[in-house]
């Protein structure tokens, strides 16, 4: 801890003690996001899939937490054990949110004790912008553990002058009607229900020359009760004792240094929830459940560090997560996860065509648990990336990884990379309108504390003889696009992984987790979409989009071979998404609006390694309209699965029906 500490002062010591210089000419159309950094502050260009929802989307779908969120704008897959708060995981190409590295402004913020990320722990008027970059080992932000992809949520904008003054209140309605009590006697319509759930946040940003500063505040209630179908027992129940209260808070702070490139960023968050987790989908007892989490983050960065062709980027963050679990029948389970992570990010651009990457990151988890006891772990990596372009239209970078975590029988593993990037350049007005990727990679993760080590209770047992997660893979895509009429997007990929954990009952009926996972996955990836323009009456133009992912995979476990024909469990073989996108107006008449009609459609999926439990396909049809009153008022309004679907997402786990959102935002700018 200390090496990296006094490491990152040494660094900061020298550019504090430069003399003051001219103030800047301030920009308010420059995100710190979109400058010339390298990871945060920076898009650098990319070989693999990567997909990206802008700020503009986040407030015009109102989606009550990022599951949600990347489900309505990506068509991403999403795994979850029923309403706001509940535990909810996004699949990319057949992996897991266990398998797939989630980013805090390029921070690592998987937990080491189950690889997971608590995704309703971010408010998300507080984010500026996702990055899903599909496909593991990526090259843009060298992070270890992204078997499926790398998600990163991007909470740093600098501000615009002056001060500026947000809220925004909403509530969410179920649709109230009989059911069937447990004992089977009736039950009248709950009323209440119509008040279900309510979302309020807050925020305020204050921007100068040299600094800026945002804060946003956010709390919900949700009492999470809506109508289900009981199909064990073919009756309406109404579900209960899954109740929900949370908030948190978040803060920016950005500061130029003297030379004019350089920047301070000093970010964190706090949140903190209070939840009744049922013990199974249909139970009507629950456990208790309270989550609380600190992230501070401090970060350099130096789009010129010391010469014109060098850039670098510095972060130390520091997060503790506590979980508080109580039974219904008693007892407590607490964990306490420290981590504390120290990141140096360097480029170099020693000729017009070559740019070199590199730079180490560490990590050091330290848990305390009453079900795992006390551990702790070392880990990080150092890589090394080149990007050459032997031509304008031709890119290549190779990359590779050294990871390392101790204590473990493999101390340091490389993990390489290789990826291409064409963009012929045909003449005519489709000049530079297709682009082609494809790359090949390795992917590898750790075991996390759970496989470890767990003895929490008598039935389920952790394995430290554990090997890491293996495999390869590769991807080949293409691009093509004529202004903004079309767009189309297609990438084929394919991923092979051995000695995936999976827990299995054992001698005396005891859970464990093994390396017996070995699978194959293919897939398509496709999108089409674009703009109709209109020239009559108040539209300017129309969007549509359409979406579908084939995902293909064996599961070669077990005893099964290809001939077996079993599929990896909650994924999906087909995945279809489509919009329709209709705005008018412009934000500067004070009467801009739109509506965004979407539709999400999974096929069948099976809950089990045997391919025995089904989940029947469903699809969901999604609404949502914002109508601007005046310069300071939106008025906004969501139907969420309008048609009534009835669905399970995880095995016995119910998920809502209808629902209606109504809320309003205000916005109030001081210059």
């Amino acid at each position: 801890m200390f090496p990296a500490c006094l490491f990152f002062l040494c660094i900061l010591c020298p550019l504090f003690s430069q003399e003051n210089s001219e103030d800047d000419i301030f920009d308010e159309n420059l995100l710190i996001m979109e400058g010339e950094g390298i990871t945060v502050t920076g898009s650098i260009e990319t070989t693999q899939q990567m997909q990206v929802v802008s700020k503009e989307e986040i407030d015009r779908i109102q989606a009550p937490d990022m599951a949600a969120l990347l489900q309505e704008t990506l068509n991403l897959g999403v795994t979850r054990n029923g309403g706001y708060g509940n535990q909810a995981d996004i699949n990319l190409r057949g992996f897991d949110s266990e398998r797939i590295a989630f980013l805090i402004d390029g921070i690592p913020a998987n937990s080491p004790l189950g690889s997971e990320f608590e995704l309703s722990q971010l408010d998300l008027n507080a984010i500026e912008r996702i990055e899903v970059i599909h496909g593991g080992s990526d090259t843009k932000y060298n992070v270890s553990g992204a078997l499926g992809g790398v998600i990163n949520i991007i909470t740093i904008k600098k501000q615009k002058p002056g001060l500026r003054l947000g809220a925004s209140i909403s509530n969410t309605s179920a649709i109230p009607g009989e059911y069937r009590e447990k004992n089977g006697s009736r039950g009248d319509p709950h009323w209440e229900d119509l008040v279900d759930t309510q979302n309020y946040t807050a925020f305020a940003g204050f921007g100068a020359k040299k600094y800026s500063l945002r804060a946003n505040l956010f709390a919900n209630r949700a009492g999470n009760h809506f109508l289900y179908n009981d199909t064990i027992f073919e009756k309406v129940r109404r579900k209960t004792h899954n109740e929900v209260w949370d908030l948190g808070t978040s803060l920016s702070f950005i500061r130029d240094l003297p030379d004019d490139y350089s920047k301070i960023i000093a970010s964190g968050d706090i949140y903190y929830g209070d939840k009744n987790i049922p013990t199974s989908g249909y139970a009507a007892t629950a456990a208790k459940q309270t989550d609380i989490s600190i992230r501070p983050n401090l970060m350099l960065d130096m789009p010129r560090a010391f010469r014109d062709d060098l850039a670098m980027e510095a972060s130390l963050s520091y997060s503790w997560q506590r979980l508080d679990y109580k039974p219904p029948a008693g007892g407590k389970s607490i964990h306490n996860q420290n981590m504390l992570t120290a990141i140096n990010r360097w480029n170099w651009n020693p000729l017009s065509m070559l740019t070199i990457r590199s730079g180490w990151d560490y990590r050091f988890n330290y848990l305390d648990s009453t079900d795992i006891g006390l551990r702790s772990r070392h880990d990080g990596g150092m890589y090394l990336t080149a990007e050459y372009k032997p031509h304008k239209t031709f890119l290549i970078i190779p990359s590779v990884k050294a990871v390392f975590s101790a204590p473990s029988e493999k101390p340091v593993v490389p993990v390489p990379k290789l990826g291409f990037l064409w963009t012929p350049n045909f003449r005519g007005e489709f000049s530079d309108s297709l682009t082609i990727k494809n790359n090949y990679f390795r992917s590898f993760k750790y075991p996390d504390f759970e496989d470890l080590y767990w003895s929490g209770d008598s039935i389920n047992r952790g394995n430290p003889d554990l090997k890491p997660e293996d495999g390869w893979g590769g991807d080949l895509g293409a691009a093509w696009h004529y202004k903004n009429y079309i767009n189309i997007e297609s990438t084929f990929f394919s991923q092979w992984t051995t000695d995936s954990i999976h827990w299995s009952s054992g001698p005396g009926g005891i859970w464990s987790p093994q390396n017996v996972g070995e699978a194959i996955y293919f897939g398509l990836d496709s999108k089409i979409g674009g703009e109709i323009p209109v020239t009559k009456g108040p539209f300017k133009k129309i969007g549509l989009s359409l979406s579908y992912q084939y995902l293909l995979s064996y599961l070669l476990s077990y005893g099964y071979t290809y001939d077996s024909n079993k599929r990896i469990p909650y994924m999906p073989e087909h995945t279809i998404g489509a919009s329709l996108d209709i705005p008018w107006g412009n934000t500067g008449s004070g009467k801009s609006g739109s509506l965004l009609v979407s539709g999400h459609y999974e096929g069948l999926r099976f809950s089990n390694t045997s391919n025995i439990t089904k989940l029947e396909p469903h699809f969901l049809l999604n609404a949502n309209i914002n109508q601007q009153i005046g310069k300071n008022l939106t008025a906004f309004a969501a139907v969420r699965n309008i048609l009534n679907t009835s669905y399970v997402s995880f095995a016995d786990y119910p998920m809502p029906g209808i629902t209606i959102t109504i809320g309003i935002k205000m916005n109030f700018d001081f210059q």
